[in-house]
């Protein structure tokens, strides 16, 4: 019987463990992503159910909760069609053109990101309200920005664009110069290098920041409580409901409306997710064919 080397069986062990530190990577992963992720997710779902279903079912009959949720979802979805065309243009001028500056208007992009929200609400308040520099010059024209869901849709905008930007940027430093040279020596024109060329490889990043955008914008509560006008019925947004309800110490009315946020951002995440497969795996039937 042949005895197996001490070099055979290190490399077998090698072969076996190709990552150091594999299983307590693993492990702690899976630690902190039950802690931080799963387990309050797992609260926030079974807390609406702990009294029974009726106070659930009570708390679902308000008409109040239901104009919140209406202009939440409104004001997000315009934010992100606003956004769509800015992103696209601003990432396109980072990576192709790079102007002057460009690495200022780079590292402003992120602001949003950096800047705690209530900031952001407090400084879009300032500008546009009645007195600020653009709310002196559109109110005496009959435009109200401040204080109206058009305010929202800025806070909301101001919010998403990152989203956007940053989604779109990293595939547009990769995509290869060379195809729209071919397409340009061929003698296609300039809208149908983007339309026939561009467009394709960007939807998918087109829908992921837009997908992550208004899950952002259906949630967001610091920057756009002060510029909204908090009126119930009209510029109140969900997110603001559910600090309301708990004030009043409605712990099922708060934790409803809670839920109808998340599972509404899980369900529009994970249609995004599939949309973009749908098209990436199109795109790659069409290179392939």
């Amino acid at each position: 019987m042949k005895v197996p080397s001490v070099t055979a069986l290190r490399s077998s062990q090698n072969r076996r463990h190709a990552l150091p530190g594999f299983s307590l990577s693993l492990g702690l992963t899976l630690l902190w992503t039950g802690l931080l992720v799963v387990l309050p997710l797992t609260a926030l779902l079974l807390r609406p159910w702990q009294h029974g279903i009726s106070p659930m079912i009570h708390a679902l009959y308000d008409a109040r909760l239901y104009a919140a949720l209406r202009i939440s979802f409104t004001c997000a979805l315009l934010a992100v069609l606003i956004d769509l065309p800015i992103g696209l243009l601003l990432a396109w001028t980072l990576v192709r053109y790079r102007p002057p500056g460009h690495r200022v208007l780079d590292a402003m992009i992120d602001l949003p990101f950096a800047i705690p929200t209530a900031v952001t609400g407090i400084a879009l308040a300032t500008l546009y309200g009645p007195g600020g520099w653009i709310g002196s010059l559109s109110n005496p024209w009959g435009l109200k920005l401040a204080f109206t869901p058009a305010g929202i849709v800025i806070a909301l905008t101001f919010i998403g664009l990152p989203f956007i930007v940053r989604s779109i940027e990293p595939v547009l430093r990769s995509f290869p110069k060379d195809v729209e040279e071919a397409a340009f020596l061929l003698g296609a024109s300039a809208w149908q290098r983007f339309h026939r060329i561009l467009l394709p490889t960007l939807t998918p990043p087109l829908l992921s920041g837009a997908g992550l955008a208004f899950a952002r914008g259906i949630g967001e509560y610091g920057s756009v409580i002060f510029i909204a006008g908090n009126q119930p019925f009209h510029t109140e947004v969900a997110p603001l409901l559910i600090v309301m309800r708990l004030q009043e110490y409605n712990y099922d009315g708060a934790t409803s409306i809670a839920l109808i946020l998340l599972v509404t951002a899980l369900l529009c995440l994970v249609a995004v997710s599939r949309l973009r497969r749908s098209v990436s795996s199109g795109l790659v039937r069409e290179d392939g064919a």
